[in-house]
């Protein structure tokens, strides 16, 4: 299988240091739609992963998480596109879990459910956290512009760089 990771926030929607917390609070960031049905038009299977720890922090339930969801896969429709699957991960920061980024568990995960070849298989995020689960699954990191915290990349990382999803996606295309 052909599979695109992305990172949803800070990728695809707008990020919010008060996280998303209902399909109100959830808006594409520009292109990024557009994009998406890019990759699925030629062939890519969109596979989004994503840390969701407001859920432990009890700011919004695994149920508003999943009408987040379905308002984007909604708007994907509308350009062509679609989602494959959303892996995410529920705990908070300190729980010590494997699947939170920058653990590779959510990737493998995936990788597991689909057959993905890892090695073979881009992850598009904003973080730092997101480039080193990429490299710890060992998929191919790619970091977007468009998140809340800059990064800051060490002299002779030999990452891609791209403004936004759009960008990033023409690149791979």
């Amino acid at each position: 299988m052909r599979a695109l990771l992305v990172d949803r926030d800070g990728v695809i929607n707008h990020d919010s240091p008060d996280f998303i917390r209902s399909p109100a609070d959830w808006r594409a960031l520009p292109g990024s739609l557009e994009a998406l049905a890019t990759a699925h038009r030629a062939g890519y299977h969109v596979v989004v992963v994503s840390n969701q720890s407001g859920i432990a922090r009890g700011l919004l339930s695994a149920a508003q998480l999943n009408a987040v969801h379905r308002r984007l896969c909604v708007e994907l429709a509308c350009f062509g596109g679609r989602i494959e699957a959303f892996f995410f991960c529920p705990h908070a920061p300190a729980d010590g879990c494997v699947c939170r980024k920058p653990q590779p568990g959510l990737l493998l995960a995936a990788a597991r459910r689909f057959g993905i070849d890892l090695a073979r298989t881009p992850f598009i995020g904003d973080r730092a956290s997101d480039v080193m689960a990429a490299r710890r699954a060992g998929a191919r990191p790619i970091l977007v512009r468009t998140g809340l915290e800059p990064v800051t990349l060490d002299d002779g990382d030999t990452l891609d760089v791209f403004d936004d999803l759009r960008a990033a996606i023409a690149a791979l295309l």
